[in-house]
């Protein structure tokens, strides 16, 4: 009777063995997370075309010499931040950037106004991958009008809008905003406020890629717009789970602070990563999505 309990015990525990070893396995295969390494460009956006390309080109090659996989731009920054942009002009421009950013292997984030060719203007973000392919464009949905001045022409009437979208990029799923999209200034904002962070990562975003032409900390009250932006880049960010990435539009003089910082916001809500709030800078950052 000992004998045949001992030989019962042995096959439960051989038929133990041989289940879970597979699970072993299994969980042993499944990959580590990658990080992403961004490089975020702070940099003056005139309305010269000329002059943006050229600092655009040199945002690539830093972002390059520093191995980023992904350059983000701030919003228009090739066109100039204008609904009056040269469309023409900014088409030929957009090539030589685009093929820079091919040649060096970077895949690249282009806060851009541009004409379609049905005609429509559009204030976005083109979304190329390292070869230089290009996978589509997000554009501004949140459209600025002065509230208080509802027969004020505003972007509203300049721009159009297109369907929320992802992007599978360097192996990360990602999504665009364009500044406002992602705060809605009541000041600013004639519509509802859709919480397109939130329905960005309901489409799998791990990653926001944030374009920000925000103005500069000036007038009666310069802390209250940066208090605006950053609370809700940190609140937006800690409720959908998701790193936001912010490159904004310096001051040409290098004198006044942008009114929202460029860098990296965590899941957590908070900056992992910051540059200096004047002038032209470039900041490279790896993270875990």
């Amino acid at each position: 009777m000992f004998l045949r309990l001992a030989w019962l015990s042995l096959g439960l525990w051989l038929c133990v063995v041989s289940t879970s070893a597979p699970v072993r396995a299994q969980e042993s295969a499944i990959p580590s997370p990658k990080p992403l390494r961004v490089a975020i460009a702070q940099m003056a956006v005139t309305r010269d075309i000329a002059t943006n390309r050229e600092a655009l080109l040199r945002a690539i090659d830093h972002a390059s010499r520093d191995k980023a996989a992904i350059l983000i731009t701030p919003e228009g920054s090739l066109s100039g931040y204008t609904a009056k942009f040269d469309a023409e002009a900014t088409d030929r421009a957009i090539q030589v950037v685009v093929r820079r950013a091919k040649d060096l292997g970077v895949a690249l984030v282009l806060g851009t106004c541009f004409m379609s060719p049905e005609g429509h203007r559009y204030d976005a973000q083109q979304f190329y991958d390292p070869t230089g392919r290009y996978l589509g464009f997000h554009a501004k949905t949140l459209l600025c009008q002065h509230v208080s001045e509802p027969g004020r022409r505003g972007e509203v009437d300049d721009f159009q809008t297109a369907p929320l979208r992802t992007f599978e990029l360097c192996g990360t799923r990602v999504g665009g905003l364009v500044c406002n999209d992602l705060w809605a200034n009541p000041e600013w904002t004639p519509m509802p406020d859709p919480f397109l962070v939130r329905q960005l990562a309901r489409l799998g975003a791990r990653v926001i890629l944030h374009s920000v032409n925000s103005g500069f900390a000036e007038g009666e009250d310069p802390s209250l717009n940066r208090a605006f932006h950053e609370s809700n880049l940190k609140l937006r960010a800690r409720s959908a789970g998701v790193w936001i990435v912010v490159a904004n539009a310096a001051d040409p003089t290098g004198r006044l602070e942008v009114s929202c910082p460029s860098g990296v916001v965590s899941p957590q809500g908070r900056w992992t990563a910051q540059v200096n709030v004047r002038g032209e800078q470039l900041l490279v950052h790896e993270f875990i999505p």
